[in-house]
Parts: structure tokens; sequence; C-alpha cells
């Protein structure tokens, strides 16, 4: 057997790469980072204004990303395509999800969020043998807020949007609703992007519905340790934007309503305990699923912690949080 053995060069140009790679990940990490997922059916951008939402200020950055399929029919010469990996919002190129990003650039602007006299940069890298490849344009300010406009190939969406994570990192993920919804099995198998998204996502998770003027973060909590800092993390975005916080726990029978009310208690004492009003807690009996949904959908986000399962574990047993991602009337933030 033949082993080939790289040059002292090529391990030298390897381990810059590698450290490179390592201390933009970790500046990245000390920012607030959303990604917004825009498809072809889109709702008055109803993801990217959220993200514009959760994106407040100058810590927090921006990325819109639509995945289109992989085209190795080479339709696209090659003098447009080097002029799509130039300028690839002024190309004149009509590639799939192009227009929607330049829309949800738009889309930004209107929420306060204007690129216009920011510094721009453009970047390209080949994926799938497609002749587009992947492609970005990549805005800065001055106080070194960011907007990312990111055109990816992939097999399909869920892929593409999975895939962008490990480029990332992200702190949240926010997609639009699906037409339907199907079973977390089939989920697993790729036949519904917002729902394999969500079993296989390593961060938080937004699926996002109308507010209709509804207001406020209705935050779930169990008293559990990974759900008292699901409470704190989502109850610091709710208090950066402004939004009051209703804290509820749900008792699957009446032995388990003094549990529930210590829930709420020690949730509610943790934030004050960091300077965040609680406006009101509230605890429920029944089937926490139904609870939730039932006394969440008049705010403008349910928020329930992932329960640190693995996804093979939720395929078979469906958690609370996947079952009120999917029956809520209002958007729910899944937090991990």
């Amino acid at each position: 057997m033949v082993i080939f053995k790289k040059s002292k060069r090529r391990q030298r140009l390897d381990r810059a790469l590698k450290k490179s790679i390592d201390n933009v990940r970790a500046e990245r990490r000390k920012r607030f980072r959303v990604l917004a997922c825009v498809k072809d059916a889109e709702d008055d951008f109803i993801t990217v204004r959220m993200a514009a939402k959760f994106a407040p200020n100058d810590t927090c950055d921006v990325i819109v990303v639509y995945v289109r399929p992989i085209d190795q029919g080479l339709w696209s010469g090659g003098l447009q395509l080097r002029l799509a990996r130039q300028n690839m919002l002024e190309a004149g190129l009509e590639l799939p999800g192009l227009k929607l990003l330049k829309d949800a650039l738009a889309a930004l602007r209107e929420e306060g969020i204007d690129t216009r006299k920011w510094y721009r940069m453009t970047g390209h890298q080949d994926a799938w043998g497609d002749p587009a490849g992947d492609n970005k344009v990549e805005f800065v300010s001055e106080e070194g807020r960011g907007v990312v406009l990111k055109l990816k190939t992939a097999p399909d969406p869920a892929s593409g949007i999975l895939d962008q994570y490990e480029l990332g990192p992200y702190n949240l993920m926010i997609l639009g609703e699906p037409s339907r919804w199907r079973g977390e099995l089939k989920s697993w198998f790729g036949t519904g992007v917002v729902q394999r998204v969500a079993v296989l996502s390593p961060c938080s998770v937004m699926v996002v519905r109308p507010s209709n003027g509804k207001r406020g973060f209705f935050i779930c909590t169990t008293g559990t340790a990974r759900c008292m800092q699901a409470v704190r993390r989502s109850a610091v975005l709710a208090h950066t934007i402004g939004e009051p916080i209703t804290l509820f726990s749900a008792a699957k029978n009446e032995e388990g309503v003094k549990t529930a009310k210590e829930n709420v208690k020690n949730a509610k004492a943790l934030l004050e305990a960091i300077g965040i009003r609680v406006k009101k807690t509230l605890t429920a009996v029944g089937d926490p699923v139904e609870q939730i949904v039932e006394n969440g959908s008049n705010h403008m986000c349910i928020v329930v912690s992932d329960e640190g399962r693995s996804a093979i574990s939720r395929l078979f047993n469906p958690s609370v949080a996947y079952g009120v991602i999917r029956s809520a009337r209002t958007s729910v933030m899944d937090v991990r």
C-alpha cells in the first residue's frame, strides 16, 4: 500500500487555514447571529422581518439564505458566471432565488437595517458540481454589524440549511411555517424541510407565523436545569427587544400543580435576580402540548425548551417542543 504524506509546506498551509477558520468562528460566537431562511412562496418576508426584530443592535448579525437546487446542466454561460462571482446582486442573472434575496434586503431596509452605505464584499465557492455554486454578498457597517445574503446550492433545502449552520455558527434559525405538517418519522427521511431542520438543528429554531399585533414572550418551564437555561436566554432576548414576559408551567394532573407553581416561581426569581421583570406567571392542568398551545397562542411567541434527547429518540417518542411547534397558532421558538 502506498501512503502519500503531505509536504511540510502543505501542512503549514493547512494549519494556517484551520487557525484562520477557528479565529473567525471564535469572533462570531461573541455575536448574536440570526439565520433567516427564505423560500419561493414568500409571505411578506416574515422570517427576514422577524430576524431584524431579533437583531436590534450592532452586536447582532443577520444572514439570509435561499437554497437553490443543483443544476448540473450547465445552463449558465461562463461569462455570466464570472459576473455572478464578482457581484451576485448586479450580475443580471435569473438564478433561482436571486430576486428573493434582493427583496429580502429591501425588507431589512424597511425594518431599519439599511446597508446601502455599508462596506460590501462578495464571495463564491464551488458546490456539488453546479456551475454557479454558492454565492454570497456581505455588508458590514462601520460598527461591525453584518448582513449576509447567501444563495446556496444543495440537493434539497433542509440539507442546505443544516449545512449552512456548519459554516456559521448561529444562535437562532428562523423558518416559515410549512403548507402542511408531516410526522416526525417522515421528516427524518427528508419529506419536510421545517420538520427536518427542527429535529436536526444544533441551535435554537423558530417557526414563525404572522403575529397580527400580538405581543409578548410566553416562556414555558418544567423546572429542569436545561429548561431554566432556556428561560434565562429567551428572557434576555425578550427584554432586549422590549417584549413583556409571561412564565408558564403545565401540570399533567392535580398532584403536579404544586410543582408547576414552584417552577414558575423559581423562574421568576432567576430573572428578577438579573434585572428582568416578569409581567405574569401562569399554571394549568392537562396535556402539556394542549395547555401550552391554548394559553400561549395569544402571544407573539411561545418559547419551549429542547429536552436534550437525540434526534433518533425524538422519532419514536415525539417531544413536547415539537408538538407545540406543529400545533401552535403563533410563532414558536425551540431553545437549544
